[in-house]
Formats: structure tokens, C-alpha cells, sequence
């Protein structure tokens, strides 16, 4: 790894700016989230991808333990001493990361926040300051918290969107790139304003451990099923906002969630496909967003490019 020298985790004011040392640190070892777990089980250390996407995301900050097994596997192990004095000083520096990730919230000594991940404050509002419309209830992936289900709405006097073909979904694990911004996948995140947990686009890097599976349902329908190893399986299902917006949130029940429709987009791209939900409306990035953390809304199909996914098995 060349010039590990020039990253200095000693100068770090506070935990943030240790984090940022961390990020540098990855980057200059080229190494993936997933390639760096599998290093440390070679030797024996226990580093896992989720963990890590947390710490290096600034949601949570690092043990000790972490720090060093984190920095050996990134090549600079001579300096794993100089690393943890840093973290040392970092951590009672002050600063804010999530307020050091609320302190008693490190990566490595799991707790109600890091497991779930989700809902730990109360929201006035939804996305777009709209409430969502409350019909029944349901489990929130990953929570345990009682969820709001959305009608079924959304799809009325829709433009074509498609070929009109069905498409049948790959097997295993996929990404879903929206064609706006390919460099971007669907997977787990937070939209503004609403806790649980949503369907965004992200970096395709940072995507792991989290995993995306279309999952044959009824008739040609399909699942969007996800997995990830701190919340276990869910699916999205639609929640309704009162003036049509709609987010794409994951519940562990998955026979009462959304049911999708995957058919080749008009424009003929190859590889280009609408996601279109089975009571009406096609899948779409809010906005047509080309920026990570914007989320996935369902909404009238229109045939834009907003609502077209490039869809190949994750690598």
C-alpha cells in the first residue's frame, strides 16, 4: 500500500476527524468492505462488514479492538500503537459524531441502537412534511416497532411505461442501479424526516453486507426481499403519504408487503428496466435525484428516466 505515511490519525481534534483518518486508510488499501472482513477471519480477528459501514459512516465510533485489527488488515500494522493512542485522544477531544455515537455507542459492543439501527426518536412528520395514513399495523424490518401500512393507491391514469413484456428476475443477489445515476444502488438508508428504515440509492461500494433479492411471488410478481446480517430478511412494501408519496420501507412480514412487476423499459436500453408495483405505480428515485441518500417513491408511471433500473447480479 503506498504512502500509508502520509495519513496522520494523530493530528485528529475529535472522533470524527479519527473516522476520516479510518476512510483514507481503506481507500489507500483499495480493499472492499467485504475483502477486509474476510482478511481479519484469515487471521483469526473478528471485523464485520456491517460494523465497519457503520463506524466509516460515521454512525457509530470504534473500539480499540476494531481500530487495530482494522488498521493491520489496511497494511499499516506498524502503527497500530500510534493508531489507538489516537483514538485515544480523538475520543475525549469532544467533537460531535452522532454526539462520539452517543458515547455508550461503539462499534463492537452492540446495543439497542446499533441492532436496530431505526426508529429511536419521535418524527412530527414524514418526508415532505406529510403524515402517513395509518390503516393498520405491521413490523418495521430489523425493529420490532409497530410500522404504518399504506393503502394501495398511486396508480391511476398512468402514461405507458414499458415494452408491455414481463422480465424475469435473476436469481440470487442483484443490484439495482438507477438509470440516472449508475454508479448508485438501491439499498438501505434514512430519508429526512422519516426513522425507519428506507429504500435510497447509495454508492454500490457501500452497499455490503446488505443484500437485494427479487423473490418470485404470485403469478409473475416478485419480492424485493433484502437481508442483512444485524436485521435478518424483509421486503418492501409501499407506505402511502396522504398526498401520494410514497417510500419503499423493508417489514419482516413479507406475505403482507408490496408485490412488484419487473418489465423491460420503453426505451429499449439494454439492461433497462421499470419496477412496476402490482397495485398501481412504478418505483422511482424522488426528485430524479442523481445524489446518494435520495430515496425510492412510488408514483404514477410516467415512462421518465427516473423510473428506470439498470438490474445484474451483485458481484
Amino acid at each position: 500500500m503506498a504512502n500509508v505515511g502520509e495519513i496522520q490519525p494523530q493530528q485528529a481534534a475529535n472522533i470524527r476527524e479519527f473516522t476520516t483518518a479510518m476512510r483514507q486508510l481503506k481507500e489507500r488499501s483499495g480493499l472492499t468492505y467485504r475483502q477486509i472482513e474476510k482478511r481479519a477471519a484469515e487471521h483469526g480477528e473478528v471485523l464485520a462488514r456491517s460494523t465497519l459501514a457503520d463506524v466509516l459512516g460515521g454512525k457509530v465510533a470504534p473500539r480499540p479492538e476494531l481500530v487495530a485489527a482494522f488498521v493491520r488488515v489496511c497494511g499499516d500494522g506498524e502503527r497500530v500503537s500510534e493508531w489507538l493512542e489516537a483514538r485515544e485522544r480523538a475520543v475525549s477531544g469532544g467533537g460531535s459524531q452522532a454526539d462520539s455515537a452517543d458515547s455508550e455507542t461503539e462499534a463492537g459492543a452492540p446495543t439497542q441502537r446499533t441492532r436496530r439501527g431505526m426508529r429511536q426518536r419521535r418524527v412530527p412528520a414524514l418526508l415532505l412534511g406529510i403524515a402517513v395514513v395509518s390503516l393498520g399495523v405491521a413490523t418495521v424490518w430489523g425493529t420490532g416497532i409497530v410500522g404504518e401500512p399504506g393503502g394501495s393507491g398511486g396508480g391511476g391514469g398512468e402514461a405507458p411505461a414499458t415494452s408491455g413484456k414481463r422480465a424475469v428476475p435473476p436469481r440470487g443477489p442483484v443490484e439495482i442501479r438507477p438509470a440516472l445515476a449508475d454508479n448508485l444502488c438501491l439499498t438501505d438508508g434514512h430519508a429526512e424526516g422519516y426513522d425507519s428504515l428506507v429504500a435510497v440509492q447509495r454508492p454500490c461500494q457501500d452497499v455490503a453486507p446488505q443484500e437485494t433479492e427479487l423473490v418470485p411471488a404470485a403469478g409473475d410478481t416478485f419480492l424485493v426481499q433484502w437481508y442483512h446480517p444485524d436485521h435478518g430478511r424483509g421486503c418492501l412494501h409501499v407506505v402511502t403519504a396522504r398526498a401520494g408519496a410514497a417510500l419503499l420501507e423493508p417489514w419482516e412480514d413479507c406475505a403482507k408487503t408490496s408485490r412488484f412487476h419487473l418489465e423491460p423499459a420503453a426505451s429499449g436500453g439494454g439492461g433497462q428496466y421499470v419496477l412496476r408495483v402490482a397495485d398501481g405505480g412504478c418505483v422511482a428515485i424522488s426528485g430524479s435525484a442523481k445524489s446518494a441518500g435520495a430515496p425510492a417513491v412510488r408514483q404514477p408511471c410516467d415512462g421518465s428516466a427516473a423510473q428506470v433500473f439498470f438490474l445484474s447480479p451483485a458481484t
